[in-house]
């Protein structure tokens, strides 16, 4: 075992002494749960992690493992808080949902009801655009398309990143496939300003946060506070060492991904979700709602069909049978029996919610590491308990799909070096390569020749800072200073015939960059001068 597996699993197998919360009402399956966590985090070397159990209404577990920061002593507990990403949505979906109860707004209502200055690439999605239609990746967008607006950190405000929204081309025809946007999320965190005359976060705040009872839980990194409980994300520099990675403050995209949450809140908005929406009596008896029944069959109802594609050797049985997305929410089902969950990838830190409506079961998984075989390996495990079926070795499918999935990897690198045309030079001096270029819907990138080398800079993100390394001909790659955002990016430079630089455009190197890098989707030219 590896010097940092055997440290996270020992660490973590001195938590086994601690009672369990609520044990005795955990299925006799989890049983040896406190090991199986710590076998998941010395595999895939995940610092922390945080788990939270609901059932029947009850929370019948809550734990941390593991440690906030990789080489310090604070320890993870219930309290420690997560970025949970892209599990805000939910958030954003059921505040919309209370707005529709209000009578604020219908879900078919056009966006430009709304928002007369919202526009899309094409004037017929303008149009057509519907407030369900930012909630369920089917505008046409490609996937993550314009999330280089917000990720990783960028100086853009999110009106914006909304006006900006109309330069990116379309991928497809509207509402003729899924592809994953987060850009559409901030669009709809617009509407509360305008139409309940609250920003996104006071919103939520005062109407989902406050009557749940989640007062741990921050809409934004800039409410944490020094000394506060909260984990440090972690990322593998160059896909290979751990190492820590900078904060980030997502608040221009905070409708899509912002909050800060542990599992103690988690477990309260999972039971409030399982619950229909009802939330504990109030002190007169009345009944309190967070959301009407209607609304919560529609954002658990399939909008947007997803294809579903073979699972790797070993993890069959988590192939659906059908799979989608509702509103703020994914859905498919698990051995029979509908599920509803959503992932979350923030840097450094990725989690997972599963709800199982029918057996009144839910679960939350938050990790301080980008790895979700470490969330997927738990989440699975804890359903596999509560549908009373033989145990499956999760952590050791999902640790050869990880093998599987960087062989591959290598293998696409090394069809790129056999390639390479060996000894080929830039067609200019480096000097000609420097200058102002901007994107339609970016912005401007520099690049400058420093010390015999040329730098690139994304003029609203400052991690996007990089050495550009001549690889053949006219393409180079950026190698970004900030080694754990595993992005570096092929730039390939286009001429004019009179030899000028016509234009440039840049694609992700490895498989395994995040798809949020939409380095694709931009086209930079030339500024005049």
């Amino acid at each position: 075992m590896k010097t940092l597996q055997r440290i996270l699993f020992l660490g973590v197998l001195a938590l086994c002494a601690l009672p369990l919360l609520r044990a005795a009402k955990l299925p006799e399956a989890l049983g040896d749960f406190d090991a199986y966590v710590g076998r998941t985090l010395a595999e895939f070397e995940v610092p922390g992690l945080a788990v939270a159990i609901v059932k029947d209404g009850e929370v019948v577990f809550a734990r941390g493992y593991g440690v906030k920061r990789i080489g310090e002593p604070a320890r993870v507990d219930e309290h420690t808080l997560f970025a949970i990403a892209s599990n805000t949505k939910a958030f954003t979906a059921a505040a919309l949902a209370q707005l529709v109860d209000d009578g604020k707004l219908a879900w078919d209502d056009p966006v430009t009801k709304y928002l007369p200055g919202f526009q899309m690439a094409d004037p017929f999605v303008t149009r057509e655009m519907t407030v369900r239609d930012l909630l369920t990746h089917r505008s046409g967008l490609g996937l993550g398309a314009g999330d280089l607006m917000y990720f990783p950190a960028s100086t853009f405000t999110p009106d914006e990143i909304v006006h900006r929204l109309r330069f990116i081309p379309l991928a497809t025809s509207f509402r003729s496939r899924y592809a994953y946007d987060n850009i559409l999320y901030i669009v709809a965190g617009q509407l509360f300003p305008a139409v309940a005359g609250q920003t996104w976060q006071q919103y939520v705040r005062a109407k989902i946060l406050t009557p749940v009872g989640m007062s741990e839980t921050k809409t934004s990194l800039l409410e944490i506070k020094p000394g506060d409980n909260v984990a440090t994300g972690h990322a593998k520099e160059n896909f290979q060492a751990l190492a820590p990675v900078p904060s980030l403050s997502w608040d221009n995209g905070a409708p899509a991904g912002a909050i800060y949450s542990n599992v103690t809140d988690m477990a309260k908005w999972i039971t409030a979700q399982l619950a229909v929406g009802v939330l504990p009596a109030a002190e007169d008896g009345k009944e309190r709602r967070l959301f009407k029944a209607a609304r919560q069959r529609e954002m658990w109802s399939l909008v947007t069909p997803i294809p579903i594609s073979e699972p790797p050797a070993g993890l069959a049985a988590t192939k659906p049978n059908f799979s989608g997305y509702g509103l703020g929410w994914g859905l498919s089902d698990y051995r029979g029996k509908k599920l509803v969950s959503h992932t979350g990838g923030f840097p450094g830190m990725v989690s997972k919610v599963a709800l199982m409506p029918e057996l009144n079961l839910g679960v939350v998984v938050l990790t301080n590491q980008e790895q979700g075989a470490a969330f997927q390996a738990v989440t699975w495990r804890v359903l596999d308990a509560y549908f009373g079926v033989p145990p499956t070795d999760w952590v050791s499918a999902y640790s050869a799909a990880i093998k599987k999935r960087g062989k591959d990897a290598d293998e696409g690198w090394q069809k790129h070096v056999a390639a390479r045309a060996g000894g080929s030079k830039p067609s200019l001096p480096l000097a000609r390569y420097a200058g102002g270029y901007r994107d339609a819907w970016y912005g401007d990138v520099a690049i400058a020749e420093e010390n015999g080398k040329l730098m690139m800079r994304f003029s609203h993100s400052l991690q996007l800072t990089g050495e550009l390394e001549h690889w053949q001909n006219d393409t180079f790659i950026a190698h970004w200073r900030d080694r754990t955002l595993n992005a570096d990016a092929w730039v390939t430079f286009a001429l004019t015939p009179d030899g000028g630089i016509d234009q440039i455009k840049l694609a992700p190197i490895s498989p395994q960059t995040d798809f949020s890098f939409d380095f694709q989707d931009l086209l930079l030219k030339p500024v005049a001068k």
